[in-house]
């Protein structure tokens, strides 16, 4: 009896062992905040947010299509067998291919295309690309998230092809060089960034009120955004850390013209606690560390800090979750457009941040 079983049993190892290849052998991998349709095609909405594929031969062309309730143009960054390639305009309107030619002599090549701007600079939908395409296998790496607001979203960085004082405002975004991106290339870890220019804990750059979009109120949308005809992120991710950098936007006073209030202590500390907790709610597993802001100096800083402290104090009693950990950041004269770091001062932040969060990772 046990004999006549043995073919059986083969061929039950056999399928499995094919259904485990299949489950972790894939053609696209997708990385950010990204919506992933049919055929797929995919969104990229997020700041970073990712396509990669393997593919064979010397070359290959993608089709990409920026995509926004208003027709204007967006970029993305494009990395090939890990070297950056550059940044690329996708023009409004119809889909446009974009053709890639691979110069290293490896057999099979590694393409990854990046969004260059952040979520609210409208969305770049990968179509498709005519690659003799090769699986390609997920590694398993450690996990960051980073929220933030301009900073995390490598907002005003990147003047290399428009001007500073020419073009428009995310036509100097490059997320690929933001310091979050450097940091987890440097360290190989996978990373999400949910980051939106001008964007805070109670109060946004030049708006305030309950109807604002502050982070607390867009951050469970998979776009960023507030509208309800938009799908929930489904915190798949689960990252060992989470990073915070929320509050030069609440403590900005705008643009100078509209009523802006005092930076309220209160509001600040209350919106965050709560913040934290929904935080909670979706990644019980993570390490939060709250950041400063390199661009808030002099005595907002200190009030700044004491707001930090005054959340963490509040979850020392909590034992189910990771103690709250505090990060700060050098203070900084920033050069970049409209007041934003460049890339090489989001390098040296990624310097003074990434051996920080190196070591947490290694003491997980």
């Amino acid at each position: 009896m046990f004999l006549k079983k043995i073919p059986f049993l083969i061929f039950f190892l056999l399928v499995s062992i094919v259904s485990i290849s299949q489950n972790t052998t894939k053609t696209f991998l997708y990385a950010g905040r990204v919506d992933v349709l049919k055929d797929n095609k995919a969104v990229l909405i997020g700041t970073a947010a990712s396509v990669t594929f393997n593919f064979s031969g010397k070359k290959c062309a993608v089709t990409l299509q920026s995509i926004d309730s208003w027709e204007h143009h967006n970029y993305v960054a494009l990395e090939l067998d890990g070297q950056y390639m550059g940044k690329v305009r996708v023009e409004k309107g119809p889909a446009q291919s974009f053709n890639i030619k691979a110069t290293s002599r490896q057999k099979v090549h590694t393409l990854t295309i990046y969004k260059a701007t952040e979520a609210t600079m409208g969305n770049v939908l990968f179509i498709g690309t005519t690659a003799k395409l090769m699986t390609i296998t997920p590694v398993k790496k450690k996990k960051i998230e980073y929220i933030g607001d301009s900073i995390t979203s490598g907002a005003a960085n990147d003047p290399s092809t428009i001007p500073c004082n020419e073009g428009e405002y995310f036509d100097h975004h490059n997320g690929y060089f933001a310091y979050g991106p450097i940091i987890s290339r440097d360290i190989d870890v996978d990373y999400l960034l949910s980051s939106v220019s001008g964007i805070g804990i109670y109060r946004n750059w030049n708006d305030a009120g309950s109807e604002v979009p502050i982070m607390p109120v867009v951050y469970e949308n998979l776009y960023l955004t507030k509208e309800a005809s938009k799908p929930k992120y489904d915190f798949a991710f689960q990252p060992d850390i989470i990073s915070i950098a929320l509050g030069t936007n609440d403590f900005s006073n705008g643009d100078g013209k509209k009523e802006r209030l005092p930076f309220d202590p209160e509001k600040y500390v209350s919106n965050y606690i709560g913040f934290i907790k929904m935080i909670y709610q979706h990644n019980p597993n993570a390490q939060l560390v709250l950041t400063n802001s390199p661009m808030v100096n002099g005595e907002n800083a200190v009030v700044f800090e004491n707001c930090l402290n005054r959340v963490k104090a509040e979850f020392e009693a909590d034992t189910t979750n990771k103690p709250i950990i505090i990060f700060k950041f050098k203070p900084m004269m920033p050069s970049g457009c409209l007041g934003h770091p460049n890339i090489e001062e989001h390098k040296i932040m990624a310097a003074e941040y990434g051996p920080f969060l190196k070591n947490l990772l290694n003491e997980k």
